[in-house]
């Protein structure tokens, strides 16, 4: 059986493998990066539709880490260690000129996720990192407290003296996201949380749903009632699919969801969360003046987009042929609680599919947040989506893969390094 042995060996070629082999090789540790896949990278290609959000400066540090929600402060360790001035300087630094958009989102110039990757594969090969592709650990080797080795597909032994486990969650599977390192954490005594798809579409029962599909909605309010009781809202962007609604603004309210999931969940847009009921009502009546004699349901134009104001003026009980100037002063009231109270109920959410990351993962309490070192296994290290803990949209994830995957590459590598 041919063996293997190396300082370091990183298991998983995402964004935080990359980086936590790329940083122990750089002080000086002997690294292998083991990927599955034909080519490193495949899920990091299609963040940000391809463009590739690689961090955000909205917030300091503090305010980041509160981003997370309960478990935001395992992260301030790493964050404070290489956090996004440092990913930034890190790209540019290799070619990659960035940009700061809207809500403090950081992308390439370029627009191509393929220029980070780039950058970080030309990193992997000046700091001396082996990579084995197409490379698929079939077993991992454990004896006593200390992990020996890992058993490859095609046979090949891999020995390391540390080893950091970075394969991601099961969002995109198709991308090689198994969800096979929760497996091994477990199979090695670690506790892994409730695992559920976050950033992801919602579902919701309302078939009336099908006929807004595709429809953009830019500027609305967005509450989450369960049992009539607010659990969370969000102001931006949604886009209604055919079964339920997607966009940033739900995406970031999925993590909650997912969280409450039950029978008496349901979502309540405002289309107007400029104006309040009394302010819109006038607009309402400004705009029927204007009208006069014309029918309801040509009406609506200057209030809303095309492809609502037949579901509006459906859901409204008003005739769509009734003359403005015969709506009653109770048609109106209900249209304007219809435009400030649309409420759908949730039926559920999308898969791993279609989700942008895995909430939960292994257990944060078994791992030191200094070194992203196992607290049951002398040399182990974890980096990247398997953690338990899991940042809204807007680059805050790969920010976690950029901070823990350096974060367990520096600690592992210094161990056996030069530098």
């Amino acid at each position: 059986m041919n063996t293997e042995h190396y300082d370091v060996a990183v298991i998983g070629g995402g964004p935080a493998g990359m980086m936590a082999a790329g940083r122990a090789g750089e002080v000086g540790a002997k690294t292998v990066l083991i990927e599955k896949n034909e080519e490193l990278g495949r899920k990091l290609l299609i963040t940000g539709k391809g463009r590739c959000n690689i961090t955000n400066k909205k917030d300091g540090l503090r305010e980041m880490t509160e981003r997370f929600g309960k478990n935001g402060k395992f992260l301030f360790s790493s964050f404070y260690k290489f956090g996004p001035d440092d990913i930034i300087i890190f790209f540019e630094s290799r070619g990659v000129k960035t940009k700061i958009e809207r809500g403090g989102r950081v992308f390439p110039v370029s627009d191509r996720a393929k220029d980070i990757l780039e950058a970080l594969k030309g990193y992997l090969k000046e700091t001396g990192v082996e990579v084995k592709n197409k490379a698929k650990a079939r077993e991992i080797i454990k004896k006593g407290g200390h992990l020996d080795g890992i058993v490859l597909a095609d046979g090949r032994r891999i020995i390391a003296k540390s080893f950091i486990i970075c394969p991601g969650g099961k969002t995109y599977p198709s991308t090689g996201s198994t969800g096979d390192g929760y497996k091994w954490a477990k199979k090695m005594g670690h506790a892994i949380t409730k695992l559920f798809p976050v950033l992801v579409p919602i579902i919701v029962k309302e078939k009336i749903v099908q006929k807004l599909e595709g429809l953009s909605l830019k500027n609305v309010e967005i509450t989450v009632y369960k049992n009539g009781e607010k659990i969370d809202s969000g102001f931006g962007e949604a886009l209604f699919t055919a079964n339920g609604l997607s966009g940033p603004v739900i995406l970031d309210l999925s993590r909650k969801i997912g969280q409450e999931l039950s029978e008496n969940l349901r979502i309540q847009i405002d289309f107007k969360p400029a104006l309040d009921s009394a302010v819109l009502d006038k607009r309402v009546q400004r705009d029927f003046r204007k009208e006069n004699n014309k029918m309801f349901k040509n009406c609506l134009n200057r209030l809303l987009p095309q492809k609502l104001i037949s579901v509006i003026v459906e859901l409204s009980g008003i005739k769509a042929e009734k003359r403005v100037n015969l709506v009653t002063r109770e048609e109106r009231k209900k249209l304007i609680r219809l435009l400030k109270n649309f409420v759908l109920e949730i039926k559920g959410f999308g898969g791993y599919d279609q989700a942008v990351i895995t909430s939960g993962g292994v257990s944060l309490e078994e791992i030191d947040p200094r070194t992203m070192k196992s607290k049951l296994v002398d040399n182990l290290y974890f980096a990247g989506e398997i953690l338990d803990v899991d940042g809204p949209t807007g680059g805050y994830n790969l920010q976690v893969c950029w901070s823990t995957g350096y974060m367990a590459g520096d600690s592992a590598g210094r161990l056996y390094g030069i530098n």
